[in-house]
């Protein structure tokens, strides 16, 4: 068995662009990865340069084979149908599985099976389509987001990603700064960055304000824990995967059971858009670096939450999603 992913034609990386490259690789590295298809060109640059690219449709898929493709690209699914190997999808984000899916077509009606980025996910797709799918989640690179030897004395530095939702990160700010006319810190602007940049910007922060939604995982407040900042904003949902409220009575998700985890508390979290609850968050957040308490346990819980999102967590998932792909082919046959 042989697996293909199909790498969607866009013009800067993404968050899930890199997960996709990451499976790719810890495909290449257990013998499995047939290539990474492209849809008109290859991708270049330095990230890209030890994967086996091919185009779609020159490639010659095998019946037993897995062929993967991202939510949001439903066209690409008709190389593996013709194929007729095993058809995977793997959402990345809850909001867009039915994106590109023409009006009228339904998800059941085509054969097609699917993996998740979370936890959050997986349930999701459960109450939509009856039936929970395996999981493949993101790996924190420790080799580039870890934490620096000390936090910059001074002003407290407060990350944000002006791309997540700008005008209510904005918002945000303005709360609270109009809560806390006498509060001395400094907002850091994170964009326009590589990883290392981004790696090196999340170590020179205290805190990091997650303005994202919706996310199928929220990977920047997982890499900003990687980094040692303390975290407060929205889930997205997908974030509670990992995300946990320090503070007990905080907020938790309608309807969805946040999953058994050896971390405690690792954030102060609002419903998305809640732009006061975020602006409350982190007060609180500041609050804990300005008097000691719950600093150290936020933090050791947020560092057991990175830590727990590895290469070798990653790839018995893959290997996992892989041996159920196995036993349901034998079934169906």
């Amino acid at each position: 068995m042989r697996v293909w992913i199909f790498y969607p034609p866009l013009k800067t990386m993404s968050g899930g662009c890199m997960v996709l490259l990451q499976i790719a690789r810890q495909l290449l590295a257990m013998g499995r990865l047939g290539g990474v298809l492209y849809w008109e060109a290859a991708p270049e640059g330095l990230d890209f340069v030890d994967i086996p690219w091919m185009r779609a449709g020159q490639v010659r898929m095998a019946p037993e084979d897995v062929f993967l493709v991202p939510e949001g690209w439903p066209n690409a699914l008709v190389f593996g149908f013709r194929a007729r190997c095993r058809t995977l999808v793997y959402c990345q984000n809850w909001a867009y599985l039915f994106h590109g899916l023409d009006a009228g077509v339904r998800w059941r009606d085509l054969p097609v099976d699917f993996v998740a980025v979370s936890d959050p996910v997986a349930w999701h797709l459960e109450q939509v389509l009856g039936r929970r799918p395996g999981i493949i989640r993101p790996a924190i690179e420790t080799a580039v987001f870890h934490p620096g030897e000390a936090k910059p004395e001074g002003l407290v530095r407060i990350g944000f990603m002006p791309r997540k939702n700008r005008a209510l990160a904005d918002q945000v700010r303005r709360i609270f700064e109009e809560r806390n006319p006498d509060a001395v810190v400094e907002w850091v602007p994170i964009q326009g960055l590589d990883r290392d940049g981004v790696a090196g910007m999340l170590r020179s922060c205290h805190v990091f304000l997650a303005t994202g939604f919706p996310e199928g995982f929220a990977l920047p407040p997982l890499e900003a824990m990687a980094c040692g900042c303390l975290c407060a904003g929205f889930t997205g949902f997908g974030g509670w995967d990992y995300m946990r409220p320090v503070e007990a009575g905080s907020f938790s998700p309608q309807g969805y059971a946040l999953r058994a985890v050896p971390w405690g508390g690792n954030g102060w979290w609002a419903a998305d858009g809640d732009v006061l609850g975020a602006a409350l968050g982190l007060e609180r957040a500041l609050a804990a670096i300005l008097t000691g308490e719950k600093v150290v346990s936020a933090m050791r819980n947020g560092a057991a939450s990175a830590t727990a999102y590895n290469a070798d967590a990653q790839a018995a998932e893959i290997l996992a999603a892989l041996d159920a792909e196995r036993a349901l082919r034998a079934v169906r046959s």
